[in-house]
């Protein structure tokens, strides 16, 4: 079973291909898109030793040669020394504009390698084969790329669509538990900011999607997949209605910021936290039901993911420095704070200059000082 979902950006349209053995049948994908038959694929050193020689192998039956760049697993490798490293090693390949760079790995490997295709030359092709749940659902479609700063998480960055995406969902056998819960949490996003009969479904499937049953899969990966490019080919820029797509995502990357992106709290936990937050907001602020406030949490908790601060480390936060790295993000304008509020489950909205007071008591009531 597979599906093919369009990206409608006009002349720099493409598909996102979802379903099992698409790995094997990479290079009859990718060929096409090619004017000789060489491609750089940016790895990291843990996808490369599970799935590198399938890849090559793949590649090599359509008379293509893949020299591989690997960076080291985790978020680390999402910096500007590694950013530089890489773009050293596709310059030293001598790729040229009508090379092609595939990203094979999560998404720290596609937004490392989307930038550097961005920059290289001024801008080189690259296709996305996304490695981890989340990759697939989330970063691998839209064509956001960006490294992080010891200021915040994706704050250097360029929009740069890629060629085609293969998300190939067998490839998700090896991926630990708690990889595929993070890559949950941004499909139960889709629900709780824009359809409430796909939140409903979730609710009774998550088990079969985290059990990775195929045709519970190919309905998540689908659906989140479909409703991302609905908006992107809306909004590609994120002037507006794409900034739903950052439902949880201030306060998960505050929160991250503060642990300083590492292992201990991954991106995907951190966005189940900023959406149980950014509903028990909205209800605090008299924007949403109390009840509807439950139910997301509820939801997000059944897939194993933190929804408290208290979840993520015992240690309290403290406010004020989970404000000014919230006034860091994207969407504030000014130094005006913005997040994805929700006015009901299904029903997000962008709310922008937020109460600072309304926040800092918000976020002392959930256990920071």
């Amino acid at each position: 079973m597979s599906v093919t979902i369009p990206v409608g950006l006009g002349d720099r349209a493409y598909d996102v291909r979802i379903g099992g053995g698409l790995m094997a049948e990479a290079g009859a994908h990718i060929r096409p898109l090619l004017k000789r038959g060489r491609v750089a694929v940016v790895s990291d050193a843990t996808v490369w030793a599970l799935h590198g020689e399938a890849l090559t192998s793949a590649l090599a039956r359509a008379d293509i040669v893949a020299s591989p760049v690997i960076v080291p697993a985790g978020e680390g490798s999402k910096s500007f020394e590694m950013l530089a490293r890489v773009s050293d090693d596709l310059l030293a390949l001598e790729l040229d504009r009508g090379d092609l760079i595939v990203a094979f790995g999560g998404g720290v490997v596609g937004d490392l390698a989307g930038f550097a295709a961005a920059i290289y030359k001024r801008g080189i092709d690259f296709v996305q084969v996304p490695t981890t749940l989340l990759a697939q659902v989330d970063s691998s479609v839209g064509g956001k790329t960006a490294i992080d700063t010891p200021r915040g998480k994706n704050l250097i960055g360029a929009f740069h669509q890629p060629r085609l995406v293969l998300a190939d969902l067998d490839v998700l056998a090896t991926l630990p538990a708690r990889e595929l819960a993070c890559g949950y949490a941004e499909i139960i996003k889709y629900g709780l900011l824009g359809d409430f009969s796909f939140f409903e479904w979730l609710e009774t499937n998550v088990h079969a999607v985290l059990d990775r049953d195929v045709d519970a899969l190919v309905r998540a990966v689908g659906r989140s997949v479909e409703m991302k490019a609905e908006i992107v080919a809306e909004d590609e820029k994120e002037a507006g209605r794409r900034a739903l797509l950052n439902l949880g995502h201030t306060f998960g990357h505050a929160i991250e910021a503060e642990m300083g992106f590492g292992d201990a709290l991954k991106h995907g936990e951190a966005v189940g936290v900023g959406m149980a937050q950014a509903f028990r907001f909205s209800a605090k602020l008299g924007l949403c039901p109390t009840q509807d406030a439950v139910r997301a949490q509820a939801a997000i908790k059944a897939a194993g993911l933190p929804t408290t601060l208290a979840d993520v480390r015992p240690e309290p936060f403290a406010a004020d420095a989970l404000i000014a790295h919230c006034g860091q993000d994207k969407k504030a304008e000014g130094g005006k704070l913005t997040f994805v509020l929700a006015r009901g489950i299904g029903d997000a909205f962008v709310a922008k200059d937020v109460d600072r007071a309304a926040l800092k008591a918000f976020l002392i009531e959930e256990g920071a000082v």
